[in-house]
């Protein structure tokens, strides 16, 4: 069981009670599907990915992005129970979807760099810990169907 401070249940909170899903989630999985080009593989339906601007404006992309996003908010909600909240997406991932684990913690690399690059300066060491920690438990989760 992951302990949480009170500290860091608010800078969790508070990152995603001002977070712009619509900009923020295609943001990072376009980020994603950009950097690590072998992501792509999970999403062959998704149409048009061959290049930075197909996948910047694919609205595939787009509204997966926002999906994840809008996922992150059960674990926002249940942060003393991530691995039950995410117990059927594990399974779905990784018996239906075949995705490798390392995948998620590249997208939540890629969610912390957006999330760094709109809060700027607020967006200090202590706030980088308490949400690259959240990620962590998130990416746990995701992959405990792996083990």
């Amino acid at each position: 069981m992951v302990v949480w401070s009170e500290q860091e249940r608010s800078i969790i909170n508070s990152i995603f009670s001002s977070l712009d899903y619509n900009d923020a989630g295609p943001k990072a999985l376009s980020r994603c599907l950009i950097v690590y080009p072998w992501t792509q593989r999970y999403f062959a339906s998704f149409g048009n990915l061959y290049n930075a601007e197909a996948i910047k404006s694919n609205p595939n992309v787009q509204a997966h992005g926002i999906k994840v996003l809008h996922g992150l908010d059960r674990a926002v909600k249940n942060m003393d129970n991530i691995k039950a909240t995410y117990a059927e997406l594990s399974v779905l991932h990784s018996e239906k979807l075949h995705v490798d684990p390392d995948n998620f913690k590249l997208l939540a690399d890629c969610l912390t760099i957006v999330i760094a690059a709109k809060m700027g300066s607020a967006f200090t060491p202590e706030v980088q810990a308490a949400f690259q920690k959240f990620l962590a438990v998130v990416v746990s989760a995701l992959g405990k169907q792996y083990h």
